[in-house]
């Protein structure tokens, strides 16, 4: 087995234990939902996301991040509680070749109320190691 396939495997078996985790989180998906066109990318590579808030007196902050293994970036936007928007958009332009983990969470002012999180690659992970 090469190091290519070892990645595949792991990042597969990661990616289904965190969406497990998601899907028994308690009105996790209630809260805060993930939709990305595409799953692959080229690289360098501009990932639009757009997420889904469903308003509450309790929601503060929008957190969203792109966790790869060789670069992190996060945004935040400030959430209006009920009264706030529900669609919510952000970019991430030029990411280099990696996978990684977009997670966006929705937080009160003591917690995180719900989280959700999808799996990306863009271009040849493989490429420089």
């Amino acid at each position: 087995m090469n190091v290519r396939t070892v990645r595949r495997i792991i990042v597969g078996a990661v990616s289904a234990a965190a969406i497990l985790a998601t899907a028994s989180a308690p009105g996790a998906q209630d809260v805060v939902e993930l939709r990305i066109r595409g799953r692959y990318f080229s690289d360098p590579a501009t990932v639009r996301i757009t997420v889904a808030v469903e308003p509450n007196a309790d929601n503060r902050t929008l957190r969203v991040e792109a966790d790869g293994d060789r670069l992190y970036r996060s945004s935040e936007v400030v959430l209006e509680g009920e009264n706030g928007k529900k669609i919510h958009t952000v970019e991430f332009k030029n990411l280099p070749a990696g996978y990684y983990t977009i997670r966006a969470e929705v937080l009160s002012r003591a917690q995180i109320r719900g989280a959700a999180e999808e799996l990306v690659v863009v271009g040849d992970p493989g490429d420089g190691q």
